[in-house]
């Protein structure tokens, strides 16, 4: 029978809950666990596909095609296993199978209430995902903040399910605020007193309370939350803010957190393994000269959008022995008149995923550019349809190319549609239903920029998009000189194309930074990063 640890957060949001529990995930896998990770969101959304990046940051898509929270990313990243759609579920997604349920009959006519009708259906996700995952431990983390209205049913489900677990399977961990105020000089508990105090009127005791502040937390005041929260002041931890959250793994560990998490789990302690993690995190911090990339996008005024993106760049960054410098880019803003000074410090320019025509026309000014300077691009997703649809106007002769996916936007008949839904797609009226998600196979050209990455002749990378490269047109972006360095199996679909006479230009239209590690670069973002210290390079020599 799996073990279960629950996170929960006190006194504010974005505290770092999923970092903690990711962190915890690493280091359990490291003394040799199976684990698997799980992320409870309160809102009413079914999921975060349909809503805003500005509010919410990138979506996540797993494997399987399941548009989960970006929080699923960092648990990916730190403990390097593909997760599932069983690894990310809403209120919402639990109210609409409960009234579908309800709807069929299959309540049998009786009164459906949150308890102990919604408290169960949580508790059953709990449980299939340690079934089918086979995890010797399940981390569920538990969105939101202690004392939220939203939240409460799935705290009362969890306190419903260690009441039915025998003693030793279950084990809670709750992040909250040590605020340091200045004018005292000193870190301040009653944020957390109060806050776990929320959480025990719930039902719910603590087991650790990881405590999060900028400044270093002294044994004292170690003994004084022990006290007031009843805790054992061995079980109440410091995480404090670092330089990098793959820092906060060691930290923890440095503290005991697993070793003591493990004895409370009836769990072996065996020897643990963090040569590769420690090695990764040396090398990230003593990195060589920076690098300039430009990620032209629409959301960047929230970072978090692309979260994937930089992440994998810095994974780049730190194979290479190089600091990888981000510039998010407004490319609503960007002109053909003005890219060259927006750009002209860059040496690799990276055009991410997105939706709608808003900022569509800056990101070709982005490509246009790093074409024709034969600057390092790398395009992803809409960047690959800004790609094709640039050289479809420039070099073969189709002046307006454009994706249909703005023809109402444009409130005009796009001439040359080089980027198109497919025919069986056209006739489906939700769009959902025309959205390719999740893994798909794709077969890699020889000698190609493509294969000199991946070095091998069939590659998975991960979607979620609806249009794709119109096969009206490819022979005659082909012939213009496009390389298609990149077909799914059935060579109806265009997965990847790249330039012959640029030195490094690449686009795939999967979402290769979902799959990048800390240990394990992804090979796109590899070469993409190396070509651009190559130009760096060329440039400081020239300078």
């Amino acid at each position: 029978m799996a073990k279960h640890i629950f996170v929960t957060g006190g006194v504010v949001s974005s505290l770092g809950k999923g970092i903690t529990a990711a962190s915890l995930g690493q280091l359990l896998k490291a003394r040799g666990y199976k684990v698997t990770m799980q992320k409870v969101d309160p809102y009413l959304n079914i999921d975060p596909g349909t809503m805003s990046p500005f509010q919410h940051g990138e979506v996540f898509v797993t494997d399987d095609g399941h548009e989960c929270d970006l929080d699923l990313g960092h648990y990916e990243r730190f403990i390097d296993v593909s997760l599932s759609e069983e690894s990310n579920f809403t209120a919402g997604a639990i109210y609409q199978s409960l009234l579908t349920r309800e709807r069929r009959g299959d309540l049998l006519g009786r009164t459906v209430q949150v308890v102990p009708d919604m408290t169960n259906s949580i508790k059953e996700r709990f449980v299939r995902i340690a079934d089918q995952s086979g995890a010797d431990i399940v981390i569920t983390e538990i969105g939101g903040t202690v004392g939220d209205i939203e939240s409460l049913p799935f705290i009362e489900a969890v306190r419903q399910f260690k009441l039915k677990k025998p003693h030793g399977d279950v084990a809670f961990i709750h992040v909250t605020l040590l605020p340091y105020i200045d004018v005292a000089h000193e870190v301040k508990t009653k944020p957390t007193q109060h806050s776990v105090k929320e959480l025990r009127s719930l039902g719910v005791q603590p087991d650790f309370i990881v405590c999060r502040s900028s400044r270093a937390i002294t044994q004292k005041v170690r003994e004084k939350i022990a006290l007031f929260c009843d805790v054992d002041v061995e079980n109440v931890l410091a995480c404090c803010d670092e330089p990098s959250i793959y820092r906060v793994p060691l930290a923890l560990h440095e503290q005991g957190f697993d070793t003591k998490v493990l004895e409370l789990l009836g769990l072996e302690v065996a020897d643990i393994n963090l040569r590769d993690w420690c090695e990764y995190v040396e090398r990230m911090e003593s990195l060589g000269e920076p690098v300039d990339i430009a990620i032209v996008g629409k959301y960047v005024s929230l970072p978090d959008a692309y979260l994937s993106v930089v992440e994998a760049l810095g994974h780049a960054g730190v194979y290479h022995g190089r600091r990888v410098v981000v510039h998010l880019i407004d490319g609503e803003t960007l002109r053909s008149d003005d890219v060259r000074k927006a750009l002209s410090q860059m040496d690799g320019v990276l055009v991410p995923g997105g939706f709608g025509l808003r900022a569509f026309e800056g990101k070709i000014a982005a490509v246009n550019y790093a074409r024709l300077n034969k600057v390092p691009f790398l395009g992803i997703c809409l960047g690959l349809h800004a790609a094709v649809s640039e050289f479809a106007r420039n070099v073969a002769d189709m002046p307006g190319a454009n994706s249909t996916e703005f023809a109402e936007e444009l409130d005009e008949r796009v001439e040359y549609p080089v980027i198109d839904l497919l025919p069986g797609q056209k006739d489906i009226e939700d769009r959902g239903g025309t959205m390719r998600r999740g893994a798909y196979p794709c077969k890699v050209k020889e000698q190609t920029l493509a294969m000199e990455a991946y070095g091998e002749p069939v590659i998975y990378e991960r979607h979620r998009h609806r249009f794709e490269v119109n096969n009206v047109y490819r022979d005659r972006l082909v012939e213009a000189g496009l390389v298609v360095s990149g077909l799914s199996p059935d060579e109806r679909l265009v997965e990847m194309i790249e330039l012959a006479d640029h030195p490094w230009f690449v686009a795939s239209q999967g979402h290769p930074e979902f799959k990048s590690r800390p240990t394990r670069c992804h090979p796109l973002f590899r070469e993409f990063v190396g070509a651009a210290i190559r130009y760096n390079d060329a440039r400081n020599e020239l300078a």
